[in-house]
């Protein structure tokens, strides 16, 4: 069971990705107020690792950024539900032979509160990721009033690891700038370091005058000079209409039911630039009765980007430009289902180069990359324009079509595609040219799944290849579809 519960927390503690990170400002000033605070030489923020404890942030060790878990104080105290306290190191029997009480730093006084921030996914009671703690190398105690610091310091510490790794959890923050109000103001400066660390802000609305009450960030999310919150109708004049109404509705059964709140919106700043936002909120009682909303507010527009990114990425072949394969199925898939429910035309055609191995081989491979990006390009343009073009992988491409006119011509329209998807490559006096064959099907029946529909055009583009290559053929047809008669006799050209 210990095994298990330290394997949980190795995980959790890998979660944050904070491991082998630079030093960052909010963590060195947090401990470097423990150290004028509480008058101890060193403070420091450690996390507990499989083989060592490494210091997010140390003051006091000069540039020593770890040490063996098998010597670490912090390595204990994450198994404490409260503050370890360790007077005299040396008269401790857990302690008086260890190296950094025998010899540097000699260590004789030890505090720390173990750390253990919230993460989704992650049970609160296991132990801490390590410990916010503070070191003497004299013998001596620290009062209540000094360790009510020692874990109001700590408490920090925890919601900057939370801000570091994904800032989800940012009503934390919201509540703790509350609950500490009358706090140092070393550490109300960090909480206000921390929110815009992580690009949060708190508001408040309240329900018996609906005057509403903004921090600093949020001012600077909105674009707006801090000073006085707008009234409600000029802060939802900052989303569309649609989105107002939503957020709207949102606080009207907040206060109906006293249910909370957690959605993401664009917001329109004063500066003209879209930012995405997350609102959190909930109602506030008083003598039981609802007396006001309230909740946090961040600008999540960095990892909206990213993730958008990285979706774009993960569906996008990178050479062409086109959606890859893995997107491709998704496609089909869904637009196959609305096919299906809603008897909507639907052509698949499979498409394979002609003369490219013959680039590659005589002109390299660079010639073929330029070769496959011009018939990328050509598959966004004219017929194939309001298509879903995709690479499956080589000179392999997929195009699902379900404008109702080209399915109902599908052979005319298949004669477009050989007529668009030809293309010429010279180097050093030599000419390639590479064309394309097609399968076609249409999804017919309502029985039409994915993967019979994929092996209706790939023996259609088999056929098309016996044939002749530079051909089209239908799933069903026995006439070998030809590039129009009329069609230019020059295909457009490849610059090397």
């Amino acid at each position: 069971m210990h095994q298990t519960l330290e394997d949980a927390r190795l995980r959790k503690l890998a979660s944050f990705h904070i491991l082998d990170t630079p030093p960052e400002r909010d963590f060195d000033a947090l401990t470097a107020l423990a150290q004028r605070l509480l008058g101890c030489p060193i403070a420091l923020v450690s996390l507990v690792d499989q083989d060592r404890q490494w210091f997010k942030s140390a003051q006091g060790l000069g540039k020593v950024r770890e040490t063996p878990r098998d010597q670490a104080f912090c390595a204990h105290t994450i198994h404490h539900d409260d503050m370890l306290v360790v007077e005299d190191a040396s008269a401790d029997p857990r302690f008086a032979d260890n190296p950094l009480v025998a010899g540097s730093p000699h260590i004789r006084f030890y505090a720390g509160v173990p750390l253990r921030p919230h993460h989704d996914g992650f049970s609160d009671t296991l132990p801490g990721l390590g410990s916010f703690c503070v070191i003497d190398t004299q013998p001596r105690t620290l009062s209540d009033e000094e360790q009510a610091i020692l874990r109001d310091l700590a408490t920090v510490a925890e919601s900057l690891l939370r801000a570091h790794a994904t800032a989800q959890d940012a009503h934390y923050l919201a509540e703790l700038a509350e609950e500490r109000a009358d706090i140092l103001d070393g550490q109300h400066r960090l909480l206000r370091q921390a929110e815009k660390l992580a690009g949060v802000g708190s508001w408040r609305v309240s329900l018996d005058d609906g005057v509403i009450q903004w921090s600093d960030q949020v001012y600077v999310i909105h674009g707006l000079p801090v000073g006085s919150a707008p009234p409600l109708e000029e802060a939802l004049a900052f989303y569309s209409a649609e989105d107002g109404r939503m957020i709207e509705k949102h606080l009207r059964k907040a206060m109906r039911t006293g249910q909370g709140f957690d959605f993401e919106t664009d917001l329109i700043a004063a500066d003209g630039q879209m930012r995405r936002v997350r609102s959190i909120g909930e109602v506030e009682f008083r003598h039981d009765r609802p007396a006001a909303i309230v909740g946090v507010f961040q600008d999540v527009t960095d990892r909206h980007l990213r993730e958008q990114e990285l979706r774009h990425d993960a569906s996008t072949d990178s050479l062409s430009g086109l959606s890859n394969r893995a997107s491709f199925e998704k496609r089909l898939a869904d637009v196959l289902g609305r096919s299906n429910r809603r008897s909507e035309p639907l052509a698949l055609l499979l498409i394979d180069l002609d003369g490219f191995k013959a680039v590659n081989d005589n002109f390299g491979h660079a010639a073929g990359d330029d070769i496959l990006r011009a018939m990328a390009a050509r598959m966004r343009e004219g017929c194939m324009a309001n298509a879903f073009a995709a690479r499956l992988g080589g000179d392999e491409f997929a195009l699902l079509v379900t404008r109702p006119r080209d399915c109902a011509d599908l052979q005319s329209y298949v004669q477009q595609v050989l007529d668009q998807l030809q293309v010429s490559i010279t180097q050093d006096g030599q000419t390639r040219r590479v064309s394309a064959t097609v399968g076609a099907t249409l999804a017919e029946g309502p029985g039409a799944t994915q993967m019979e529909l994929m092996r209706r055009a790939d023996l259609a583009l088999y056929q098309a290849k016996r044939h002749m290559r530079g051909t089209g053929r239908i799933f069903g047809s026995d006439a070998p579809i030809d590039r129009a008669a009329t069609a230019s006799a020059e295909p457009g050209s490849v610059n090397m």
